[in-house]
């Protein structure tokens, strides 16, 4: 019985990992204009992150490395919990 339990708990693990790896997945798309937007960043990794998130949910990123919001307002629009923009 120790054994079938254990096995279905690794089932539902290894599942569950797989599972949240492919939503995290990240288009080309995307992947190739954040690394535009965040190529002058002081902290790429977290400018890569943010930019990640909002062009997932806006699917675009505006042009050049700061600025340029007006291209992409859903990309504006999206606030941080503190109020700020979110979006680089």
């Amino acid at each position: 019985m120790k054994l079938v339990f254990a096995t279905l708990l690794l089932a539902s693990l290894v599942l569950t990992c797989s599972l949240f790896e492919v939503t995290m997945a990240a288009s080309p798309f995307c992947d190739s204009r954040c690394g535009q937007r965040c190529s002058k960043a002081g902290m790429q990794d977290r400018c890569l992150k943010n930019c990640g998130i909002c062009c997932q949910k806006c699917n675009c990123v505006p042009s050049g490395t700061y600025g340029n919001k007006h291209e992409c307002p859903c990309y504006a629009r999206i606030k941080n919990s503190k109020g700020r923009s979110k979006c680089p």
